[in-house]
């Protein structure tokens, strides 16, 4: 068992930045696989970016790719999303996810993912 908390969104203007952290607590927090998924008002969740459990592999949508760096500190139990030149399209509720380290299905499904954040608000004005 995880737990997993989601803090830093907020309110920016398009063209600004963000980084959203997420800490983890409960079992060790290397033996996940931590993605970032988002879900705006009305719509599903959606597969932001996913980080394997040694840091060695990311994956990026490609909406966000170029822009959005994900990383995690182990030591920190914390996984973050650095968010630069933000767009009014990436508004949404943004939720980490965890899954096992020997998952090896489809890490762009929400549904490979059993631990989920409370999600953090993220909104970007034109």
């Amino acid at each position: 068992q995880v737990q997993l908390v989601e803090s830093g969104g907020g309110l920016v203007q398009a063209g600004g930045s963000l980084r959203l952290s997420c800490a983890a607590s409960g079992r060790t927090f290397s033996s996940y696989a931590m993605g970032w998924f988002r879900q705006a008002s009305g719509k599903e969740r959606n597969f932001v970016s996913v980080m394997n459990w040694s840091g060695g592999r990311t994956y990026y949508a490609d909406s966000v790719k170029g822009r959005f760096t994900i990383s995690r500190d182990d030591a920190k139990n914390t996984v973050y999303l650095q968010m630069i030149n933000l767009k009014p399209e990436d508004t949404a509720v943004y939720y980490c996810g965890a899954t096992s380290r020997y998952y090896s299905g489809n890490y762009y499904n929400a549904a490979a993912y059993p631990y989920w954040g409370q999600g953090t608000q993220v909104t970007v004005s034109s």
